[in-house]
């Protein structure tokens, strides 16, 4: 893992809002995402091409985030961070992560539940928010698109 050295200080929860504000009119990517289930365990595997920006939900627990293969910018709670394969993050509660694939790459979240149904299991570590556009199986959610579309010129 590498720190960039890039004269950009840590994003709040504010800014972050606001990207994603601005991300919601550009197209939004159909991400390949597989789950994984192992006793206590959740895992979600997600393909991202490169020049993907994702902004991610907030989790109400710690998991941990792993580059994969690849290479993926990950705004962190101390900062900036340039992931490579095999490269892992701890994720605090509260966080909401914004991660730029600069490569084809491959983003990991594990977490500890041991529920295996994603919108129970979204229910109990994902803070509910209104704007997502996508659901506890990482598909867009049909109702934001039309809202979306509505929204452009």
């Amino acid at each position: 893992m590498t720190e960039l050295d890039l004269p950009i200080q840590i994003p709040t929860r504010e800014q972050i809002e606001r990207l994603q504000d601005e991300a919601i009119k550009l197209p939004q990517a159909e991400l390949t995402t597989e789950h994984y289930f192992s006793k206590g365990m959740y895992c979600r595997k997600v393909f991202r091409p490169a020049g993907t920006l994702i902004v991610g939900k907030a989790h109400k627990k710690d998991h941990f985030f792993l580059c994969a293969a690849g290479e993926i910018i990950a705004w962190t709670e101390s900062g900036m961070k340039l992931l490579r394969a095999g490269d892992v993050v701890e994720s605090k509660p509260g966080t909401k992560r914004v991660t730029l694939a600069l490569t084809d790459a491959v983003g990991i979240t594990v977490h500890q539940t041991d529920k295996t149904d994603l919108d129970e299991i979204e229910s109990e570590l994902i803070e509910p928010e209104e704007k997502a556009l996508f659901d506890a199986h990482n598909n867009l959610k049909k109702i934001q698109i039309e809202k979306l579309n509505e929204a452009l010129p």
